[in-house]
């Protein structure tokens, strides 16, 4: 079994080898001088019409085997002999035209069909001499329709004429004609050369009359060059003088352009270095200055760090000092019046805790005087009243009443004593009891008297005393 299978592997490698290399050996390449045709089935053409072959130039196909083959068409120029004789011209004169033709097979498209066609399994002797016969036909026919004078001698017109036929007729076997040379052209009547003759007796008069006229010419011209001869040696040698003079003048002018063009260089020299002395000195003063600008920028350095820089920092020293003492002197501040206010404020609170116990004292006085103020003001009074009159005595404490004498002569003014007057005016040293009250905001109580207004003095008047006049 394990054999039957190795040789199945073989036999499909063998086969798939020989396909491979069958493949290769039908893929045919075209060489540049030869046309490949392929033929067999090769597809549809222009309509639905078949092709009868497929031509390649310069390229490569891939020949199907079976239905499809291949062949090579030569493109290899063939040189072809054509000795026309007893050609019937326009003139009906017979001319031989031997001449030499060389044809190809086309290479375009349409033609390459043809060549295929008609031209494939031919050799080339059989190619040859089938263009052979298609050339002498055309040939004959262009002699046909051109004159002996015109063959003769407008060869051009009569190589276009055959190369237009006879390549149109080549085309259609799939021929191209490549170069036509015509050797020579002759007639059996000799009237191609009875034209050589005229022309050549033509060309020998014409040359005589040339020459008599190249002669003539030569004496006319001889003649004219002796003359030219002295004119130009007269010509040559007014102008040998009017060289001479102009070059005298080319002298003078140069020399004086040289003398000009020194005095102008000198001029230039001297300005020029003037201008370079002037430069050095402006560079040197610019030198300087900068030199001075730098030594003034270091002195100015030095100064600023010597002065300046010292000052600053003290500048700084002073403005941080005063900002500490401002500081200071400001939580001083904040010190000293918080402090104040603490003891303005402790005071405001006593002040305000005397005047309110006094403010509820006096409520309860007024309360006690039955609810009138004037009689609790004389309570107070009342109350205050020995130390008034401590304050009255100790005006008059240290006066020595007991070293007093008064001399009594017993008239007085008013009918008072010289002693009651005496009395009455050092009572009124005494300050004025109603004054006392008048400073304390109250008024004096009549039983203790009242202000008796006099022309010199203020006294008071008993009036407990009057009142007891009254009652007698």
């Amino acid at each position: 079994m394990g054999e039957y299978v190795v040789f199945l592997f073989a036999a499909a490698a063998i086969f798939i080898f020989v396909m491979i290399v069958s493949f290769f050996k039908r893929y045919k390449r075209c060489p540049s001088d030869r046309i490949l045709v392929v033929y067999g089935k090769v597809g549809k053409g222009v309509g639905t019409e078949s092709r009868s072959a497929k031509c390649i130039h310069g390229g490569a196909a891939f020949i199907w085997p079976v239905i499809q083959d291949y062949a090579f068409l030569d493109l290899t120029p063939i040189s072809i002999e054509i000795n026309l004789t007893n050609a019937l011209s326009k003139q009906n004169i017979r001319v031989d035209v031997p001449s030499r033709f060389t044809v190809g097979i086309s290479t375009e498209s349409g033609v390459m069909t043809n060549a295929a066609e008609r031209l494939l399994g031919l050799s080339q002797d059989d190619i040859s001499n089938l263009a052979k016969d298609i050339i002498f036909g055309q040939l004959r026919l262009v002699v046909a329709t051109m004159d002996i004078e015109e063959i003769n001698s407008n060869r051009d017109k009569f190589l276009a004429a055959v190369s237009s036929n006879v390549e149109a007729e080549l085309n259609k076997i799939g021929l191209k004609l490549i170069n036509v040379n015509v050797t020579d052209i002759n007639d059996e009547s000799g009237y191609i050369q009875a034209l050589g003759k005229e022309a050549a007796a033509k060309a020998i008069n014409d040359a005589k009359k040339s020459v008599a006229e190249k002669n003539r010419d030569g004496s006319i011209g001889e003649a004219n060059a002796h003359q030219e001869q002295r004119v130009q040696v007269a010509a040559a040698d007014a102008s040998a003088v009017e060289g001479e003079n102009t070059a005298k003048i080319t002298v003078a002018n140069s020399d004086a352009s040289r003398r000009e063009k020194e005095a102008e260089a000198e001029r230039l020299a001297s300005a020029a270095e003037k201008v370079t002395q002037a430069r050095a000195l402006e560079e040197a003063y610019a030198a300087e200055q900068l030199a001075e600008n730098a030594r003034a920028t270091r002195d100015k350095a030095t100064q600023t760090a010597n002065i300046v820089v010292p000052a600053e920092i003290d500048k700084q020293k002073i403005e941080i000092a005063a900002e500490a003492i401002a500081e200071q002197t400001r939580r001083h501040a904040k010190g000293e019046a918080d402090a104040i206010f603490m003891k303005m404020e402790a005071e405001g609170k006593g002040t305000y805790e005397i005047l309110s116990k006094q403010a509820e004292g006096f409520d309860k006085l007024v309360q006690a005087a039955g609810d009138d103020a004037k009689d609790a003001v004389m309570l107070m009074i009342a109350d205050k009243l020995p130390e008034l009159v401590a304050t009255q005595v100790e005006a008059i404490k240290n006066i020595k009443i007991d070293k007093v004498t008064v001399w009594e002569n017993g008239g007085g003014k008013d009918g008072k004593t010289s002693t009651a007057n005496f009395m009455q005016g050092m009572m009124g040293s005494i300050p004025p009891m109603e004054e006392l009250f008048k400073m304390a905001g109250m008024e004096l109580p009549t039983y203790l008297g009242k202000k008796v207004e006099g022309d010199d003095t203020v006294a008071f008047e008993d009036v407990s005393d009057k009142e007891d006049k009254t009652e007698e």
